[in-house]
């Protein structure tokens, strides 16, 4: 048998190997994106980001970190920014420590409802505010993430329809000036407390009301120790989901575009299940023989909106926004 191997033979083969080098990369495990959340695997949005990850799983795998595992709260947009984690879900708060103008985003009553909060990020305002973060914090983000709207409940049966009538009312508030500046925006007199220390609070009557969205009172048992809950709607909740800048560019635009879309088809799915739960929430308690009501919404949002202009932070804000935000349908 001639065991010769000629030139041609030779980079034949060459010319193989190095096919077989670039195919198997097609079978290859797609690369691994960490994504970083303070929510637990029972919030809405975890569902929301394993509809996400199945969406993308033929080009990247998601990894999920809950409950502030891999990154304290308030520290994942500094580990975005630094490339030390692909994706995560950021409170509007933390952006406006690095881009003022972004306390307009964090206001009381600047978003109606749900889908005032999707029209707005999906309109070119929305798409202004997206690229002064790209622009100076260098993230991307993808969408919002609402997960519910701010409510008052109070222990005292009084009838609240506007802010003059929470007038030396002791509603509990997280600690920091932000939500302090909520309270005082709804007419109250904002006391800070420990979320933990709420029902006792309210229980004691160290405080005579608190604020968070229904499905908050309903796993805090707060409605145990409240009469009624005004439908005040002072807050729209929500986080953004993000995406590391490295990570982002280093997509092709196909690859971009699937990614956006993946996002935004499990954001509006995250959304329409927050506003079932909370609709359920609300015939809830008051089968349960709490008063739930709207007061005089209007008012409440006239009396929050003057608060805030009349502060520093609304000398941060693009002239003109917030009258372009309040115009929209």
């Amino acid at each position: 048998m001639n065991h010769s191997i000629d030139r041609r033979t030779l980079l034949g083969a060459g010319a193989l190997l190095s096919a077989g080098a670039v195919l198997p990369a097609w079978a290859q495990t797609p690369p691994t994106l960490r994504f970083a959340a303070v929510f637990s695997d029972k919030d809405i949005r975890a569902e929301m980001m394993k509809m996400f990850a199945k969406e993308i799983e033929a080009d990247y795998k998601v990894e999920m970190f809950l409950n502030s595992t891999l990154f304290r709260q308030g520290t994942e947009l500094v580990a975005l920014q630094r490339d030390n984690l692909e994706m995560g879900n950021i409170a509007p708060q933390d952006i406006s420590k690095q881009v003022p103008a972004w306390s307009l985003l964090t206001s009381a009553y600047l978003f109606r409802d749900a889908n005032h909060l999707s029209n707005f990020f999906a309109s070119e305002l929305g798409a202004q505010m997206k690229k002064m973060v790209e622009d100076q914090v260098k993230v991307k983000i993808l969408g919002p993430t609402f997960f519910g709207t701010r409510h008052v409940g109070l222990k005292t049966k009084k009838k609240i329809n506007v802010p003059a009538d929470l007038a030396g009312v002791k509603l509990r508030m997280p600690p920091g000036e932000t939500w302090q500046m909520l309270g005082k925006s709804l007419g109250a007199n904002p006391t800070p407390m420990a979320y933990a220390e709420t029902y006792t609070g309210l229980q004691t009557g160290a405080i005579d009301g608190q604020d968070n969205p229904l499905p908050n009172v309903q796993n805090m048992k707060f409605y145990e120790v409240m009469s009624q809950i005004v439908l005040t709607s002072h807050l729209v909740a929500f986080d953004l989901l993000t995406v590391n800048m490295k990570t982002w560019q280093g997509m092709t635009p196909a690859k971009q575009r699937a990614f956006q879309a993946a996002a935004d088809k499990a954001i509006a799915w995250s959304a329409a299940e927050h506003g079932k739960r909370e609709s359920e929430l609300a015939e809830t308690f008051r089968k349960q023989g709490l008063d739930v009501y709207v007061p005089n919404v209007s008012a409440f949002r006239e009396y929050a909106q003057k608060v805030y202009l009349a502060s520093d932070d609304a000398k941060t804000w693009p002239p003109g926004m917030l009258d372009k935000i309040n115009a929209m349908k």
